[in-house]
Protein backbone atom coordinates (compact mmCIF):
# COMPACT_ATOMS: atom_id res chain seq x y z
CA UNK A 1 0.00 0.00 0.00
CA UNK A 2 1.19 3.33 -0.80
CA UNK A 3 1.59 5.60 2.06
CA UNK A 4 -0.79 8.39 0.11
CA UNK A 5 -3.51 5.40 0.60
CA UNK A 6 -2.40 4.39 4.21
CA UNK A 7 -2.94 8.19 4.97
CA UNK A 8 -6.37 8.04 3.94
CA UNK A 9 -7.37 5.71 5.51
CA UNK A 10 -6.01 6.73 8.91
CA UNK A 11 -7.09 9.83 8.77
CA UNK A 12 -11.19 9.96 10.38
CA UNK A 13 -13.86 12.72 9.25
CA UNK A 14 -13.38 15.85 10.93
CA UNK A 15 -15.45 15.71 14.42
CA UNK A 16 -18.70 17.96 15.69
CA UNK A 17 -15.81 20.28 17.48
CA UNK A 18 -13.96 20.74 14.23
CA UNK A 19 -16.80 21.49 12.10
CA UNK A 20 -17.90 24.08 14.76
CA UNK A 21 -14.64 25.46 15.17
CA UNK A 22 -14.52 26.20 11.37
CA UNK A 23 -17.85 27.85 11.00
CA UNK A 24 -17.53 30.46 14.12
CA UNK A 25 -14.12 30.74 12.70
CA UNK A 26 -14.82 31.53 8.79
CA UNK A 27 -19.02 31.92 9.92
CA UNK A 28 -21.97 30.29 8.12
CA UNK A 29 -25.09 32.37 6.30
CA UNK A 30 -27.99 30.04 5.48
CA UNK A 31 -30.76 32.40 3.83
CA UNK A 32 -34.00 31.57 2.58
CA UNK A 33 -37.84 31.97 1.51
CA UNK A 34 -40.62 30.35 2.70
CA UNK A 35 -44.38 31.42 0.41
CA UNK A 36 -47.71 30.28 1.04
CA UNK A 37 -49.95 30.50 -1.24
CA UNK A 38 -53.36 29.42 -2.35
CA UNK A 39 -54.93 29.94 -5.93
CA UNK A 40 -52.03 31.97 -7.21
CA UNK A 41 -52.58 34.41 -4.34
CA UNK A 42 -49.57 34.89 -1.57
CA UNK A 43 -51.01 34.43 1.77
CA UNK A 44 -47.57 34.14 3.90
CA UNK A 45 -44.27 35.02 3.77
CA UNK A 46 -41.34 34.20 6.06
CA UNK A 47 -37.58 35.22 5.02
CA UNK A 48 -35.22 33.70 7.13
CA UNK A 49 -31.46 34.74 7.38
CA UNK A 50 -29.27 33.26 9.82
CA UNK A 51 -25.44 34.17 10.60
CA UNK A 52 -23.53 31.76 12.54
CA UNK A 53 -20.06 32.97 13.52
CA UNK A 54 -18.19 34.04 16.57
CA UNK A 55 -18.54 37.28 18.36
CA UNK A 56 -15.05 38.22 17.23
CA UNK A 57 -15.99 37.17 13.15
CA UNK A 58 -19.36 39.14 13.90
CA UNK A 59 -17.39 42.46 15.10
CA UNK A 60 -15.04 41.97 12.18
CA UNK A 61 -17.75 41.97 10.21
CA UNK A 62 -19.77 45.00 11.57
CA UNK A 63 -22.40 43.35 13.51
CA UNK A 64 -22.44 44.20 17.24
CA UNK A 65 -26.30 44.42 17.82
CA UNK A 66 -26.18 42.83 21.42
CA UNK A 67 -23.85 45.71 22.72
CA UNK A 68 -26.60 48.37 22.49
CA UNK A 69 -29.95 45.84 23.07
CA UNK A 70 -31.42 46.69 25.94
CA UNK A 71 -32.37 42.94 26.55
CA UNK A 72 -28.87 42.21 26.96
CA UNK A 73 -26.97 45.03 28.88
CA UNK A 74 -26.84 46.76 32.13
CA UNK A 75 -28.88 49.52 30.33
CA UNK A 76 -32.03 47.50 30.81
CA UNK A 77 -32.19 47.34 34.46
CA UNK A 78 -31.86 50.91 34.36
CA UNK A 79 -34.51 51.66 31.39
CA UNK A 80 -36.82 48.92 33.80
CA UNK A 81 -36.16 51.71 36.96
CA UNK A 82 -36.25 54.57 35.05
CA UNK A 83 -40.15 53.21 33.36
CA UNK A 84 -41.30 52.46 37.22
CA UNK A 85 -40.24 55.98 38.27
CA UNK A 86 -41.97 57.47 35.20
CA UNK A 87 -45.00 55.20 35.71
CA UNK A 88 -45.06 56.59 39.46
CA UNK A 89 -44.76 60.07 38.26
CA UNK A 90 -47.62 59.73 35.71
CA UNK A 91 -49.80 58.32 38.33
CA UNK A 92 -49.77 61.73 40.63
CA UNK A 93 -50.02 63.53 37.38
CA UNK A 94 -53.18 62.17 36.55
CA UNK A 95 -54.58 62.27 40.60
CA UNK A 96 -53.66 65.90 40.30
CA UNK A 97 -55.36 66.93 36.80
CA UNK A 98 -58.86 64.87 38.77
CA UNK A 99 -58.29 66.55 42.02
CA UNK A 100 -57.75 70.13 40.13
CA UNK A 101 -60.77 68.93 37.45
CA UNK A 102 -63.00 68.36 40.61
CA UNK A 103 -61.87 71.54 42.20
CA UNK A 104 -62.54 73.78 39.17
CA UNK A 105 -65.80 72.05 38.59
CA UNK A 106 -66.65 72.86 42.32
CA UNK A 107 -65.73 76.19 41.84
CA UNK A 108 -68.20 76.52 38.48
CA UNK A 109 -70.80 75.18 40.14
CA UNK A 110 -70.58 77.88 43.22
CA UNK A 111 -70.51 80.28 41.00
CA UNK A 112 -73.35 79.27 38.68
CA UNK A 113 -75.33 78.77 42.25
CA UNK A 114 -74.17 82.88 43.78
CA UNK A 115 -74.93 84.41 40.32
CA UNK A 116 -78.46 82.43 40.19
CA UNK A 117 -79.27 83.55 43.38
CA UNK A 118 -78.41 87.22 42.27
CA UNK A 119 -80.31 87.26 39.32
CA UNK A 120 -83.14 85.86 41.55
CA UNK A 121 -82.63 88.10 44.15
CA UNK A 122 -82.53 90.84 41.37
CA UNK A 123 -86.05 89.87 39.89
CA UNK A 124 -87.45 89.86 43.12
CA UNK A 125 -86.48 93.72 43.90
CA UNK A 126 -88.21 94.22 40.78
CA UNK A 127 -91.00 92.78 41.25
CA UNK A 128 -91.48 94.56 44.59
CA UNK A 129 -91.27 97.82 43.10
CA UNK A 130 -94.60 99.70 42.14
Amino acid sequence: MSSERSSLITARPPGLVDVLDRILDKGLVIAGDIKVSLANVELLTLQIRLLVCSIDKAEQIGLNWWRYDTNLTRRAERAEVENAELRVRLEELEREVKRLDASSTRATTTKTTVTQRRASAGATKKSRRP
